[in-house]
């Protein structure tokens, strides 16, 4: 049986819609709950042990999110993953605004990331296509190139960092055509859920592509 079909069957067309609304109003906030605490990180000037603390703490909250995700404290949780993690970005960000064009790039990374999320939800939305065939790669995908991001702390090459970067940058796209592609086929019914997962993947988007356009720079 079609993988479409039976998420279909699931949910309705009005409750697709609730969802999708709740989940993109929750995501909005977020994001700017993010973008505010990344800000107030910076005017901090966090060092890289409090960045990768931030970060590691963020992790934790990741998944005391999606287990709390259910419940009343799930919007709490969703805000404190998100606010963490944007905090966490405080000590990359002021690197790359150090730069000669540091704040142009920042906000060229965002514009892209902003243009390419748009542009891929809209079209697994406005599709409603199923692209649960993609899991079994994204995942594979995702176990390489964390692999690889631990090697490369050891040796330190540029090259394979941007590599990573771009296939990070690819993987990212495939993840927010799968995860919209749940939501709208009844694979996801939880809008603190689906937000989580859009937000990881627009985040890890937007890095990716301010890393490109860092490295780019620097050459």
């Amino acid at each position: 049986m079609n993988q479409q079909n039976v998420y279909s069957g699931s949910l309705s067309t009005l409750e697709v819609n609730k969802l999708l609304k709740n989940t993109y109003m929750l995501l909005a906030m977020t994001l700017a709950f993010s973008a505010l605490c990344a800000g107030f990180a910076m005017a901090m000037g966090i060092s890289p042990l409090m960045s990768i603390g931030l970060s590691i703490g963020g992790l934790v909250l990741l998944f005391v999110t999606l287990r709390k995700a259910d419940t009343a404290s799930g919007l709490l949780w969703v805000f404190a993953f998100t606010g963490m993690e944007g905090a966490s970005l405080g000590y990359i960000l002021n690197h790359y605004v150090g730069m000669a064009n540091g704040p142009q790039l920042i906000m060229q990374a965002l514009g892209l990331t902003s243009a390419i999320f748009f542009a891929l939800s809209a079209y697994a939305i406005a599709t409603k296509k199923d692209f649960s065939f993609m899991r079994g790669f994204l995942m594979a995908g995702l176990i390489v190139v964390i692999v690889a991001m631990v090697i490369n702390i050891f040796l330190g090459n540029s090259m394979v960092f941007m590599a990573m970067n771009a296939a990070i940058a690819l993987l990212m796209t495939g993840f927010i055509l799968y995860d919209t592609s749940r939501i709208v086929n009844g694979g996801e019914t939880n809008y603190i859920r689906a937000t989580v997962a859009l937000y990881l993947d627009f985040l890890n988007l937007f890095l990716a592509i301010l890393h490109l356009l860092g490295m780019s720079n620097d050459d």
